[in-house]
């Protein structure tokens, strides 16, 4: 099966990133210093929410939480991530990867979580090389399989946070703005003549021309996954894993003392969904501060909760969703040393059979 496809003028990717990825593999070096600065700048946010709601106040609103229901709250993480998963191996499918076992594609993809915390999103590409080392597919086309998973996660979540910005108007034009970008971009790489047309233009450009041919398989590969049946699938499978996690956030909620109620689920959901799309168009690796600050300062002002308790809310969310993740993906490095070998250059075949 031939896996054909855009660049949307969308933030996930930063620019250069595709040929920078097709060209030049990071070493090994390389991936562990952006870890690391990205740990570092979680470990200062971490200790600016402990600051922010008094490091005092915060612990001592930790030792009165009810730490029985924060199990309930991991598997609900490990259910988003069930669901996920489904989603990226069923996108792997739709570009014709069939020769990827599932616990193969499973093991990419665990091990594609401590990437989001790299600066200037690189790390989050490198599974698209992963994917070309084990499948064959070419690299920009694994690009456009990432590019995918964040845009219907994007929209995932935005509808879940739909009914929370009717409720609060104040949110509309981030909403409606973030809304539009995401949708055009769906909507554009549908346009497979025009960007064609386009590509034939800017070809002709001959400090560009030699970007052209990777570009096209990334966009090939993006008309393919933005069809219509495969991001309603994507969308409803999105929608469904973040709302586990927004229950486990209402679970979090209620065991640090807020009222089991509809009202703070219905919060909770929005809050959480809202916050991830803050972090994710802040192009903060993992969202980090930004997503922290949308978190505690929507507790504080519509909850209407203490600093402290918001505070404590942030860390415990974000150390079972983000840093739940992180770990489990660093467990599958420890014991995937064949996926740090990352000196091989990948190749620029056009097709993948």
């Amino acid at each position: 099966m031939k896996a054909e496809t855009i660049i949307p003028s969308l933030p996930p990717l930063p620019a250069g990133i595709i040929p920078q990825m097709m060209n030049k593999p990071p070493s090994i070096r390389s991936l562990w210093q952006r870890l690391g600065l990205g740990l570092i700048l979680g470990f200062l946010v971490l200790l600016a929410l402990a600051l922010f709601g008094d490091i005092r106040q915060v612990i001592r609103t930790a030792q009165n939480f009810e730490w029985r229901v924060y199990p309930l709250a991991l598997g609900l993480t490990l259910f988003n991530y069930t669901l996920r998963f489904i989603k990226w191996h069923y996108y792997l499918h739709q570009m014709g990867v069939t020769n990827l076992a599932w616990y193969q594609s499973l093991r990419l993809f665990i091990a594609g979580f401590p990437l989001a915390v790299t600066p200037g999103k690189v790390g989050e590409a490198l599974k698209a090389v992963w994917v070309h080392q084990k499948s064959g597919l070419p690299v920009a086309q694994g690009i456009s399989v990432v590019l995918a998973e964040r845009i219907s996660d994007g929209l995932a979540v935005l509808i879940l946070s739909a009914s929370g910005v009717l409720a609060y108007p104040q949110y509309w034009p981030a909403f409606a703005t973030i809304a539009l970008i995401l949708l055009a971009g769906v909507i554009l790489s549908q346009f497979r003549s025009l960007i064609l047309g386009i590509f034939d233009l800017i070809s002709r450009l001959r400090w560009i021309n030699r970007l052209i041919p990777p570009l096209r398989q990334f966009y090939e590969g993006a008309f393919i996954l933005f069809r219509p049946q495969a991001t309603l699938i994507a969308v409803m499978l999105g929608g469904i894993s973040w709302l586990g996690e927004g229950i486990g956030f209402y679970l979090i909620l209620t065991g640090l003392g807020l009222p089991a109620t509809a009202q703070t689920a219905g919060l909770a959901i929005f809050i959480l969904a809202f916050s991830t799309v803050i972090g994710a168009v802040s192009t903060l690796p993992g969202g980090l501060g930004a997503a922290e600050a949308s978190i505690t300062g929507m507790l504080v002002l519509l909850a209407h909760i203490p600093h402290a308790q918001a505070a404590a809310a942030t860390l415990l969310i974000r150390l079972a969703t983000l840093w739940f993740g992180v770990t489990l993906g660093l467990i599958t490095w420890s014991v995937s040393p064949d996926l740090l070998g990352l000196m091989t250059r990948p190749s620029l075949s056009p097709e993948h059979e």
